[in-house]
């Protein structure tokens, strides 16, 4: 709250013409939260908060700019050694030496996509959607999105308009080189793990998007993302020893067949 005040005097309170004082930071912020973590509208957020639709929409739009700008260096920035030790550490002792993390897209529908729009945001479902791709590592720490491909467009057009692989094109790349066993299936993609977790956090990209303005929308996607990986950050416990319990259903499967 502080950090966002020191960027956008909008957040601080502040008195109007008359000398009344106007809404408390805390206020707009828990407007945006709801609106971000619960999918809540401008109305609804109105019975909580005590804040008008605009006020409430502009808070919105000014808290992901914020968040962009202040924390996007830290919490979206590029591996450094240290952690792609952690990460190929960490993808060795699962069976896949060299993997550093996975990557695949996951679409936003669009609910309210401008008419003029339509024909390139339509997906194979009959929906209006953009397409995020995003890179995440075994901790569900995303190192990498890219947000704002049209819905019709398929992983592989999407994957020729991201900057994921510039580095490597130019030489600045990690000299890491993927080499997954022929012989062992079924590890579940981190990514996709990933994708489960930030729409079940925060609600707003879960269901379709009610804005009109694409960059809007952009910056609400890059926010929930850096929220994400803040939480990431504090609460995974790097020194726990991971357990894995035994499917109760295959197990049963198993023994039918011996």
């Amino acid at each position: 709250m502080h950090d966002i005040c020191n960027y956008d005097a909008y957040f601080i309170q502040k008195c109007d013409a008359t000398g009344v004082l106007g809404l408390l930071p805390e206020q707009k912020l828990t407007a945006v939260i709801r609106m971000l973590a619960y999918r809540a509208s401008a109305d609804q957020v109105d019975e909580i908060a005590r804040m008008g639709k605009s006020t409430t929409s502009e808070a919105l739009v000014r808290f992901c700019d914020a968040v962009e700008n202040l924390y996007t260096r830290d919490y979206l920035r590029r591996p450094t050694s240290r952690d792609l030790q952690q990460l190929l550490q960490k993808a060795e002792a699962q069976g896949f030496p060299g993997m550093i993390g996975s990557i695949n897209c996951m679409h936003w529908q669009w609910k309210n996509c401008p008419t003029a729009l339509q024909g390139d945001y339509g997906n194979r479902k009959g929906q209006k959607s953009i397409i995020l791709e995003a890179v995440a590592g075994f901790d569900t720490w995303v190192w990498h999105a890219f947000f704002g491909v049209a819905g019709s467009q398929n992983d592989l057009n999407e994957l020729g308009q991201s900057l994921v692989f510039n580095d490597v094109l130019r030489g600045q790349g990690s000299p890491i080189k993927s080499t997954i066993q022929s012989t062992r299936y079924g590890y579940k993609k981190d990514v996709e793990r990933c994708f489960g977790i930030i729409q079940a956090r925060w609600l707003i990209i879960r269901g379709a998007a009610r804005l009109f303005d694409e960059e809007i929308l952009r910056s609400i996607m890059m926010t929930c993302i850096i929220l994400h990986n803040m939480i990431v950050e504090d609460e995974y416990d790097y020194d726990a020893l991971e357990v894995y319990e035994p499917d109760p259903m295959n197990t049963a499967l198993s023994r039918n067949r011996w």
